[in-house]
């Protein structure tokens, strides 16, 4: 077996990685938190495109995703982790805490988001889990949404005594300067090795995994909190014609009930799920899309690890 796959068990796609040059740096980092604190945004804002879907539901994150960006001689391959799971014991939310904690052991750094100001009980259950023998960067995001400036340094001392953290970076992942500040904090800690990626690089995902993730993304943002978190998204057939693309998706439900509130009145609310979809498959993909949905029902599916595997959580 190669020595970057020994390494690297949960990244074996690195194993083909390009020739090294001297004086390159490269490294894994991953993001984590508890849901909601903008890791998506934050990862999306670091490669420079949207490759990790964003709402505000929990659970949007999913996957392990990859994002690579490369900077003058250093390349940065950033994993967007799922939220730690605190409330919910089903199959999937065990494979989410799986998912994270498998990429937490392979990295050479940990960003640990939080929102500015603020450190609750599911924070901290984050912050415990998080291993001793790694270094941690404290990303205070969402600072743009912080009324009272003056109170984060205080907040900052409070958050030091949690952790010996390397780093404290208060930023807003909407702001391209605090962007681009992380990146040089974060450099020297890469260590001096070859690139895994193409300098062009972007993501590790298919298209067809990202086509799955944007559906899912407007089939959350249409639907709000009328439906619940048990949804995925199934590409069931993708043909290439030139350059229009004919995708057919299933959207998988627990109830009966579900495929009613995305269809909605008339097929009017899966009309539009899937009319903003294509938009933005189109957008990505530089090309037509013909993208046909379906509304299926699979109970129980969140909570068997069968129907998980086929769906294709890791």
């Amino acid at each position: 077996m190669p020595e970057v796959e020994q390494q690297l068990p949960q990244f074996p796609h690195l194993a083909k990685m390009p020739a090294p040059v001297e004086g390159q740096r490269c490294g894994l980092i991953a993001i984590v938190g508890r849901p909601n604190v903008g890791k998506s945004t934050l990862l999306n804002a670091l490669v420079g495109q949207k490759v990790s879907i964003t709402s505000g539901k929990a659970q949007t994150t999913r996957h392990r995703i990859t994002g690579v960006r490369t900077i003058e001689e250093a390349q940065f391959v950033f994993v967007d982790t799922p939220g730690f799971q605190t409330r919910y014991n089903a199959a999937l939310n065990r494979n989410l805490n799986r998912t994270v904690h498998g990429v937490l052991g392979d990295v050479d750094l940990v960003l640990f988001v939080v929102e500015a100001g603020r450190f609750g009980l599911e924070d901290a259950k984050v912050l415990s889990l998080l291993p001793e023998d790694k270094p941690v960067v404290l990303i205070a995001n969402k600072l743009d949404a912080v009324q009272r400036r003056a109170e984060i340094a205080p907040w900052l001392k409070s958050m030091q005594e949690r952790r010996n953290f390397t780093e404290f970076v208060p930023l807003s992942a909407k702001k391209d300067s605090d962007v681009q500040r992380l990146f040089k904090i974060l450099k020297p800690y890469l260590p001096e090795q070859g690139w895994f990626y193409e300098e062009d690089a972007l993501t590790d995902r298919s298209e067809k995994f990202l086509a799955s993730e944007i559906i899912r993304e407007k089939l959350f943002r249409l639907t709000g909190d009328e439906l619940p978190y048990t949804s995925t998204v199934v590409i069931d057939k993708w043909e290439d014609e030139g350059e229009l693309r004919r995708i057919s998706a299933s959207i998988v439900v627990e109830r009966d009930a579900h495929k009613g509130m995305i269809i909605g009145q008339g097929g009017e609310r899966l009309k539009r799920i899937g009319s903003e979809a294509r938009q933005e498959l189109e957008h990505l993909m530089q090309g037509r899309v013909f993208l046909e949905l379906w509304v299926k029902v699979r109970s129980g599916w969140a909570d068997s690890e069968e129907h998980l595997r086929s769906y294709g959580y890791e």
